[in-house]
């Protein structure tokens, strides 16, 4: 009897069959492979084509040339990865094929994200030029310096304040919001325009309102020191008077933040069934315990997300800070100082140091975020 040609291999019988792959090893290649060595490859070769195209003298030209290599190439690395899985053995294409899509994600994660946290860590044991070894004396100024600890002060501060106050805020507008039966859209966009704006942008407009000129530097242009002197009273340095000068940037911060809470707040109360707050209130619950007894328990962990989120934000935040020049009056925080170190003082080391310590104090915040996902989902 002659046997079927099927068109199938040795390999594509035995998955048929059931048999397992017979040599794993070279599955692990292949998935090496695909997931390392044709990605850095490709990256290599389109890195070479951009430093070609910026020596073109037409700009235009440059640009149209950088946007077709760019994602053309990012479209032709995943075809010819794809097309060359489905050359393989069928035993071998679905094990590989994962891999070849996660590649090049975890090749720019690992250049972009692990090196530089990686290199960050070594060079906060070195000295202000990166060259020299000094141990631990970066983490000692870290822990030693005045303004250092006081910036550690005034982000706890922060922390403290912006997200609370921004929660509260954004919730108490979600609710209004929610009540009107008109426009509800037109007023939850004036009070999400902020989020619109940059830190830097945001910080010259309100450092117009705080803006104050000693005597015989001129009328007064800034905003509060306007109406100061309409009523009579003397102008106010705003930004130099400790501590009340943080709680007026912390404003900023505030006045940008408290849109987003709004926003996510009011999505999470328009999720709380209407079912639920009905029963409570035929059951005689007045408005208030209404929301403290039903809608708040029902949001809670949206609520935690957006205090998270704000949190990390405002242990990144050095945009606003900078521009009230804090050499002068006390406003420093972590982030600040760490661009301060290495941008202008130019000591790479207890820049980096500082960097290494803003790290470790956001990731108990990540930690605990991710534990809290966890569980939400194990409880689903």
């Amino acid at each position: 009897m002659v046997q079927e040609d099927t068109g199938l291999g040795l390999d594509d019988r035995d998955l048929m069959d059931g048999t397992p792959p017979t040599n794993p090893f070279s599955v692990h290649i292949l998935r090496v492979v695909a997931a390392l060595v044709i990605p850095i490859a490709t990256l290599l070769g389109m890195w070479v084509a951009m430093n070609w195209v910026q020596n073109l003298e037409n700009r235009f030209v440059t640009v149209i040339v950088a946007i077709v290599v760019g994602v053309g190439g990012v479209w032709l690395l995943y075809w010819a990865m794809d097309s060359a899985v489905d050359q393989l053995p069928l035993r071998f294409r679905e094990s590989v094929r994962p891999y070849v899509f996660v590649g090049p994600a975890l090749v720019l994660l690992i250049l972009y994200l692990v090196y530089p946290a990686f290199y960050t860590f070594v060079l906060s044991f070195q000295d202000a030029k990166g060259s020299g070894f000094v141990g631990l004396e970066n983490y000692a100024f870290v822990f030693t310096d005045e303004r250092m600890l006081r910036s550690i002060r005034n982000s706890i501060g922060w922390i403290i304040v912006v997200p609370l106050v921004s929660v509260v805020v954004g919730l108490g507008f979600a609710l209004l919001a929610d009540r009107l039966k008109r426009m509800e859209s037109a007023a939850k966009a004036l009070i999400f325009l902020p989020m619109a704006i940059s830190f830097v942008g945001a910080s010259i407009v309100w450092k117009f309102i705080y803006s104050f000129r000693p005597e015989g530097f001129g009328e007064q242009i800034g905003l509060l020191n306007g109406i100061m002197v309409a009523l009579g009273q003397d102008p106010v340095g705003w930004l130099q008077q400790q501590p009340w000068n943080n709680l007026l940037l912390m404003v900023i911060m505030i006045w940008m933040q408290t849109g987003f809470g709004m926003v996510i707040l009011s999505a999470a109360i328009k999720g709380v069934p209407e079912d639920i707050m009905e029963a409570a209130r035929i059951d005689g619950a007045t408005e208030p315990q209404v929301f403290w007894r039903v809608i708040i328990p029902s949001i809670a962990s949206t609520i935690v997300v957006v205090l998270t989120t704000m949190t990390i934000n405002v242990l990144k935040i050095f945009d606003i800070v900078w521009l009230s020049n804090p050499e002068t009056n006390g406003t420093e925080v972590i982030a600040e100082r760490m661009m301060r170190w290495f941008f202008r003082n130019e000591h790479d080391g207890r820049g980096a140091a500082i960097a290494v310590f803003l790290f470790v104090a956001i990731l108990p915040v990540m930690i605990l975020n991710i534990r809290r996902f966890r569980r939400e989902e194990a409880i689903r």
